[in-house]
């Protein structure tokens, strides 16, 4: 199971959600629906996700504004618009708004498997390229998440669960603002005031594990959240 591909599924059409999570799911997936934009939204920032798929026309919040708050957190996580629209602005559309492929309704299951599969293929290709290995490279450390080792030199620093988790996150995303309920929700699955101070404490200590090499900080963005600054990308 936790190898299986996670998939927000984002169709306010019931029915049509139904068909699409039960079909996912007889292919190998596992698919989390929801019914409503801002409801996708809120799964998304609590749960990972490996691919979404949206519906342009959603209330709430629509999918064009969904696919930007979710770019806001997550830069590289497959993004596959379903609408009932074909015209060209609205295919420009999407794609300015994050989207990886554009599928008009109706559309048959064979198709929306092709497109996922094709978008998929191509996301693990430059995760290969990039060294989507579970190691990172920061500055002078090289980060094994895999076995919660931060190394530099010859100096090894074993860290926790959740500094190992925290770390991962701030990775995924060096050089972007990480937002505070965002990491609050992933790793500590609520953003309660207990939690929040609870992650500071983690914040200090990777800061001050990363002191050994001065082209790296983690900084605090005021308000928002926190950042990870390589010397390549301040």
């Amino acid at each position: 199971m936790e190898n299986k591909i996670k998939v927000l599924l984002a169709e306010d059409d019931r029915n049509l959600g139904n068909i699409l999570r039960t079909y996912l799911e007889a292919k190998g997936y596992a698919a989390r629906l929801a019914i409503n934009g801002q409801e996708a939204f809120d799964l998304f920032s609590k749960e990972p996700f490996n691919f979404c798929i949206v519906d342009v026309m959603m209330p709430v919040k629509d999918g064009f504004s969904l696919a930007k708050d979710i770019r806001k957190i997550d830069a590289s996580v497959p993004i596959l618009f379903l609408t009932a629209k074909s015209l060209e602005e609205d295919k420009l559309k999407g794609f300015q708004a994050g989207g990886d492929d554009y599928l008009t309704k109706p559309f048959s299951m064979e198709e929306l498997l092709a497109r996922m599969e094709a978008i998929l293929r191509r996301t693990s290709q430059i995760q290969a390229a990039t060294g989507g290995t579970g190691t990172y490279e920061i500055g002078n450390f090289r980060f094994d998440y895999n076995h919660q080792l931060l190394l530099i030199n010859t100096s090894e620093q074993k860290l926790t669960s959740k500094e190992a988790e925290l770390l991962k996150l701030l990775c995924d995303h060096v050089n972007q603002v990480v937002d505070r309920s965002f990491a609050l929700n992933r790793i500590w699955q609520n953003d309660s005031y207990f939690n929040a101070r609870s992650m500071d404490v983690y914040i200090a200590k990777l800061r001050k594990y990363l002191k050994e090499d001065t082209s790296v900080e983690l900084i605090n963005v005021h308000g928002i959240g926190f950042k990870l600054v390589t010397n390549t990308g301040k």
